[in-house]
């Protein structure tokens, strides 16, 4: 008994420091701007239980205002294999079954946001597939044929209640609802996935977002865009239910340069949250442990600030004295104010952009002991007033050591006048803006890789030359 109560006493001790060092750093968090009866909030969510594990306070608050609110969700969250298991208790490798599933979590959904105040026409269903929607984004534009989901192995939206009923998997087709969703209801503030999110449906849905506000940007006023971490390695820590903590941002975004934001919940907002999270009883039966960790005393929000460049020549240009590519990278190196920067990690070094000689450069700094072992993923997805975006370029780099590899979407192209450059301190990537498609916006993402886990990865960040 005694050892019983030391071990009890010791946990809460723990429980208390924690409380007591993360209440401080939740006091630094801004919080976001309080919801007026005129808004039109719409609350974006890759999976049914994403609106309510991010927004579930959003939803109440904005209620309360006597503003108006609406939620998309992007997938019927049908792809969830280990979940159907358990809750079905049987195990089954049949489509139907997993359309079924599908189902039974827009039901689910139905019932939380009932719970929070949100009847079932504020709901919009798209049905696109689950585990699949970041692969649309990159390589089905102007597809002959769709993409095909894994286990409900269909090719287009198969929930006759769904508002994309019948909708071919392909990037278009989101696209285009998004784009009439949101000129429809004119939303002045969007919450939606995080585009540093390690899950595939989060960063694409925060993409597909970003590319429908650009286009729209001359037809809707702008809204507040208030991005929501879900995925994020070992986040929320400690897990389980803890309404005396707050919910802070994960240690590995520290140096990230992400501008955080909150909304504090009061107690009864927080319990309707709790209840509401449990409503999801196909999820919950199987990790009610790190969902129910996002039931805290404030929600978080937080995106990357835009880069914006200024167009520059580079040194070759200025001296002609300095000619060949490693020569004229060295001079980037010198003058480092050249690079707009964007922090990875404090422990791992920096990625930062340029626009040069009509090019867009690249340079990642790394450990000095790595050499060989050193890689990148990077994708560059560009937007062209002048283009659809179907029609332009889905870039995709991956680097080993001082070789490289180009897609465009699912095609390997010749990597012509792409160069790269590695010294010990950093590897300079640099890309005619005419491969890009001479995009004017973009949206970009860096992984570097080490021969071990990834030592540093960027979310997408939103690029503007100028």
């Amino acid at each position: 008994m005694k050892a019983l109560l030391k071990i009890t006493t010791g946990a809460f001790l723990i429980l208390y420091i924690m409380s007591v060092v993360t209440f401080s750093w939740a006091e630094d968090i801004a919080k976001i701007e309080a919801f007026k009866r005129r808004d039109r909030v719409l609350i974006l969510a890759p999976h049914p239980d994403d609106e309510t594990i991010g927004c579930a306070g959003v939803i109440q608050q904005a209620k309360k205002a006597g503003a108006k609110v609406k939620v998309v969700y992007l997938t019927n969250g049908d792809n969830n294999e280990f979940s159907f298991i358990v809750y079905e208790k049987r195990l089954t490798f049949k489509k139907g079954e997993f359309i079924h599933m599908g189902q039974v979590r827009r039901q689910e959904a139905v019932n939380a946001m009932k719970l929070l105040g949100l009847s079932e026409d504020k709901l919009i269903f798209l049905g696109y597939p689950d585990f699949g929607t970041l692969s649309i984004f990159r390589k089905y534009w102007q597809a002959k044929k769709p993409f095909r989901s894994m286990l409900t192995r269909v090719t287009s939206v198969p929930y006759k209640n769904d508002y994309s009923f019948g909708a071919p998997y392909i990037g278009e087709s989101i696209l285009n609802n998004l784009e009439k969703i949101i000129l429809d209801y004119k939303p002045t503030k969007i919450f939606v996935s995080h585009p540093a999110d390690v899950n595939s449906d989060h960063k694409a849905l925060y993409l597909f977002l970003r590319i429908a506000l650009h286009g729209l940007r001359h037809r809707i006023l702008k809204p507040e865009v208030y991005p929501y971490l879900v995925h994020s390695v070992n986040w929320p820590n400690p897990r389980h239910y803890h309404p005396e903590l707050p919910l802070n941002p994960p240690e590995d975004f520290n140096d990230s340069q992400i501008e955080w934001s909150k909304l504090d919940l009061s107690p009864d907002e927080l319990k309707l949250k709790h209840e509401a999270v449990l409503s999801y009883k196909s999820q919950t039966e199987v990790s009610a442990f790190y969902l129910l960790s996002f039931a805290r005393k404030n929600e978080l929000f937080g995106d990357y600030p835009e880069i914006k460049l200024k167009r520059q020549i580079s040194l070759k240009e200025r001296n002609p004295a300095f000619f060949g590519f490693s020569k004229m990278f060295t001079g980037f190196r010198e003058e480092t104010g050249a690079f707009d920067v964007s922090s990875l990690d404090k422990n791992h070094g920096e990625v930062s952009y340029a626009a040069v000689d009509d090019r867009l450069v690249i340079r990642v700094a790394k450990d000095k002991e790595l050499n060989r072992r050193f890689s990148l993923v990077i994708y560059i997805f560009g937007f062209n007033d002048m283009r659809s975006f179907a029609s332009m370029p889905k870039i995709y780099i991956k680097t080993r050591h001082e070789r490289f590899v180009v897609y465009d979407g699912k095609k390997k192209i010749n990597p012509k006048n792409i160069r790269l450059n590695m010294s010990p301190e950093d590897l300079i990537l640099s890309i005619p803006l005419e491969v890009l498609g001479n995009p004017d916006f973009m949206l970009a993402s860096v992984a570097a890789y080490g021969g071990k886990p990834s030592l540093s990865d960027t979310g997408f960040r939103r690029i503007v030359i100028k």
